[in-house]
């Protein structure tokens, strides 16, 4: 006996409906699962502290503030190559052989696990460049690691924007980078802001490429001293770095203070409310841009 098709239809978004809020519910229940462990042990001198190797009391301050600079070291990298070869891509490039070996180029960037982009920063930056253990080292790095993804993001959401708008450019005689920057761009913003956000996720959470580019360990950092040359200064970009997810990974693997479990699950819940601070703040701020670009309300 043959269903009918309403029946399928409401057989299918049911079973839809049920995979979704399986998902939603995972995430819930993870989530809840690492602030419940680890809310309890975030205060002011755990967020500012340095980290005490065999007794108790450390905090994460050091690897938190080395988490946000590679984040904008690494921006300041992925987002114009990114973008830039996303709008090349879908603006400029014509189908033909280079085309193609560029795309699949983005593919086989995609599809690299970050253990062999680490492996590959340490041979080629950190060793052939001479640049040593560093955040330079890490963010670049993680821009390899990031490229695709934003390359990709940038050309769907500009491919997204309805032909009629480009069409009326044109007939009003703009030149096509001023189509590109006045009409398509404030239009593709929202999706660029996701998809720059998507990869500012995984700077954060990234840590086996980071282990073979930033290091496993800071200097002692002066928080006093701004000179960009210093190598005790913050703001080096030359200074080796450990970040939180490697620290959260050393803690556990190798942590031998008294509380190392406690210190672990503190770092863990401050890297999923970090992410998720990030995120909602991405998002209003891609509101706020897209309605002054294009003037809406």
């Amino acid at each position: 006996m043959k269903l009918k098709a309403k029946t399928v239809d409401k057989i299918s978004t049911g079973v839809i409906v049920v995979l979704a809020l399986f998902i939603v519910v995972l995430l819930l229940g993870l989530l809840g699962f690492i602030l419940f462990r680890g809310i309890g042990q975030i205060n002011w001198h755990f967020l500012t502290s340095a980290p005490q190797l065999l007794k108790g009391g450390g905090g994460i301050g050091p690897q938190l503030f080395n988490s946000i600079f590679l984040l904008v070291l690494t921006l300041i990298i992925t987002i114009p190559l990114g973008w830039g070869g996303g709008i090349y891509m879908a603006e400029y490039a014509k189908p033909g052989r280079i085309t193609s070996f560029i795309r699949l180029v983005v593919e086989v960037l995609s599809s690299f696990p970050s253990i062999v982009i680490g492996l590959f920063g340490l041979l080629l930056i950190v060793n052939t460049f001479g640049l040593g253990f560093s955040l330079l080292s890490g963010a670049m790095a993680l821009a390899i690691f990031n490229l695709p993804l934003m390359v990709r993001t940038t050309e769907q959401a500009f491919r997204a924007v309805p032909k009629e708008q480009k069409e009326a450019g044109l007939a009003l005689g703009l030149s096509k980078w001023k189509i590109i920057t006045s009409i398509l761009l404030p239009v593709a913003l929202p999706s660029l802001i996701t998809g720059t956000i998507l990869a500012s996720g995984r700077i954060f959470g990234e840590a086996a490429a980071l282990m073979f580019t930033a290091g496993m360990s800071s200097p002692p950092l002066d928080f006093t001293d701004w000179n960009p040359t210093s190598p005790r200064s913050p703001i080096n970009p030359l200074r080796p770095a450990e970040t939180l997810a490697v620290h959260i990974w050393k803690v556990n693997s190798e942590g031998i203070g008294p509380d190392s479990k406690e210190i672990a699950a503190g770092a863990s819940a401050v890297l999923v409310i970090l992410v998720l601070a990030f995120n909602l703040s991405a998002r209003w701020i891609g509101r706020v841009v897209y309605r002054r670009m294009t003037a809406s309300k």
